[in-house]
């Protein structure tokens, strides 16, 4: 589970038999679960160095979260 130093994000988690990426967000909490997410998801947000904007460009409105 990593932690991130990120104004955004906080930390995320992903299984990859179920394909569900939680997300802790700095603010709100968490965590929120996104559904049928590709592991190539969570690696890209895990690499990138802005936390936020990938998930804004890649995550937020594309998967199904709760």
């Amino acid at each position: 589970m990593p932690r991130f130093n990120s104004s955004a994000i906080s930390r995320a988690e992903y299984d990859s038999t179920t394909l569900v990426l939680q997300i802790w967000f700095t603010e709100s909490g968490g965590p929120y679960s996104y559904y049928r997410v590709p592991e190539r998801i969570y690696d890209g947000l895990c690499r990138a160095s802005s936390k936020g904007a990938y998930f804004n460009d890649h995550i937020k409105d594309r998967y199904n979260g709760r």
